[in-house]
């Protein structure tokens, strides 16, 4: 298993991210997510980088809908280790995307 390399991972001034969706997929499709580091573990996929902004965030959510996979959970990864409940939250508009997408 992979240790998380949160730290090493902060390049700029985005925000790290953790996308999971379901399925494990091949190294293929590291180009659609390029960037992202790709950990496949009982049966999911999980993704973790540095998102820039919000129309970056959209980009991979939309390749994520596109490529027909299933989003399993996207939370953003808290600068310096914390306690639970400390990473940000997600708004209102991206928490219905997340929805329509699951759809």
């Amino acid at each position: 298993m992979a240790k998380p390399r949160e730290h090493t991972m902060r390049k700029g001034t985005g925000t790290i991210y953790r996308i999971e969706v379901c399925g494990e997929l091949s190294r293929r499709y590291g180009a659609a997510f390029e960037g992202m580091e790709m950990e496949t573990k009982g049966g999911r996929t999980i993704l973790t980088g540095e998102v820039v902004d919000q129309p970056h965030l959209h980009g991979i959510l939309d390749r994520i809908s596109a490529l027909g996979l299933k989003l399993v959970s996207l939370h953003s990864v808290p600068a310096e280790p914390q306690g639970c409940g400390q990473s940000e939250t997600i708004g209102e508009s991206e928490r219905n995307r997340l929805k329509s997408l699951g759809s």
